[in-house]
């Protein structure tokens, strides 16, 4: 049997390192990558199981998160689980990791819980920030060019268990609309890992092409926190569209969505925001420009089947929008300004070639913007 894999992590670092030694003990294995040196090269491991506690200094030629991740934590995870007094690993994350990168280098099926530990009291601020991960000392290696914002966002959507610090508050609204399938568990006590519900994520990354309000979130508005859904057919202009886009910023805790612009018709693009910054990157193509369907997911297909339009095919805009304090109604008007008109969708293919496209990026490339 697979020896299963907890990941604990979060910005809220002597809490995760508290859920770590409360998992600890028995026949688990703790192991826990120290990279405050990582951009030197160096990084310290700890390796705690039956009563021993090593640390072991690691030089890295080239200093970064997923040099640890490829030279290190990988092979040591196998040699563990090939241990037949090992039965269960824990690995005890960075607070400058995340840990979807983790759970994709791993065979996920072994993940049995993904806990990211949160601090009440600053992972609003966290997660709203405009500072880089290098801003606030925390740079995974010399080219991270991350946000806090990205990091605290990314790390809690991506959690099974959210272990919060302080007593049940606003911010508790706001996690059942960003990782709605979550548990939220107060700090001491592992007894969440027996009532994790049968749709927990589980190390399982979400598909762009997939349905975006996964775990079912509440929509309606909640101590401030509301869930924006738009969704419409027709493609965005690409300049009135870039020219817009900003509305996606301000009052808004996190972005997720894909879309369609005029000027890409066979190109699925990808959109997420999480503070001040904003990423747009390739979704690969909309299945209307595709001839031969072998090899697709059937879970794409079946999700394409379902929108199927007779002249649009499965291409389209939806984008979900968590805000602390940005009114709907702009947001709304905002995107549907940037759509294409009625007599700019008569135009057709041919005229779309010709718009201005200001969006810096190739179809095969993700770029920040």
């Amino acid at each position: 049997m697979s020896v299963p894999i907890v990941l604990v992590g979060g910005l809220a670092a002597t809490a995760a390192e508290q859920v770590a030694d409360e998992l600890a003990g028995g026949d688990t294995a703790v192991v826990h990558h120290d990279l405050s040196r990582v951009t030197e090269g160096v990084v310290r491991r700890r390796l705690r199981h039956r009563g021993e506690d090593a640390w072991t200094v690691l030089e890295l030629g080239h200093g970064c998160v997923s040099c640890t991740l490829r030279e290190d934590l990988l092979p040591l995870v196998a040699r563990l689980s090939e241990r037949a007094d090992v039965g269960r690993i824990v690995l005890h994350l960075d607070p400058r990791m995340e840990p979807e990168p983790v759970c994709w280098a791993l065979d996920r099926s072994r993940v049995q819980a993904v806990v990211t530990a949160v601090d009440h009291e600053h992972w609003l601020a966290q997660a709203t920030s405009d500072d880089t991960m290098h801003e606030r000392g925390l740079g995974g290696s010399a080219d991270d060019e991350r946000t806090l914002a990205q990091v605290a966002i990314g790390q809690a959507e991506f959690a099974d268990v959210l272990v919060l610090t302080g007593p049940p508050g606003r911010l508790d609204a706001a996690f059942r609309r960003l990782a709605p399938a979550a548990l939220l568990a107060p700090l001491g006590g592992v007894d969440w890992l027996t009532r994790l519900p049968a749709n927990a994520r589980r190390g399982r990354p979400d598909n762009a092409h997939g349905p975006l309000l996964r775990g079912e979130p509440p929509l309606h508005r909640e101590d401030g926190f509301e869930l924006l859904l738009f969704s419409e057919r027709r493609p965005f202009h690409p300049d009135r569209f870039h020219a817009n886009i900003d509305v996606l910023l301000d009052g808004v805790v996190r972005t997720r969505g894909r879309f369609w612009l005029a000027s890409r018709p066979d190109i699925a693009l990808w959109l997420e925001s999480a503070g001040g910054g904003l990423q747009i990157g390739h979704a690969g193509p909309w299945l209307a420009a595709v001839d031969d369907w072998d090899g697709v997911d059937e879970d794409r297909r079946a999700m394409a089947a379902l929108g199927w339009d007779p002249y649009y095919g499965d291409r389209g805009n939806e984008i979900v929008v968590l805000t602390d304090g940005a009114d709907h109604a702009e947001i709304t008007a905002a995107l549907r300004e940037a759509l294409v008109t009625d007599a700019e969708l008569a135009a057709g293919l041919s005229a779309w070639d010709g718009y201005r496209d200001s969006f810096l990026f190739t179809d095969r490339e993700d770029e920040l913007r």
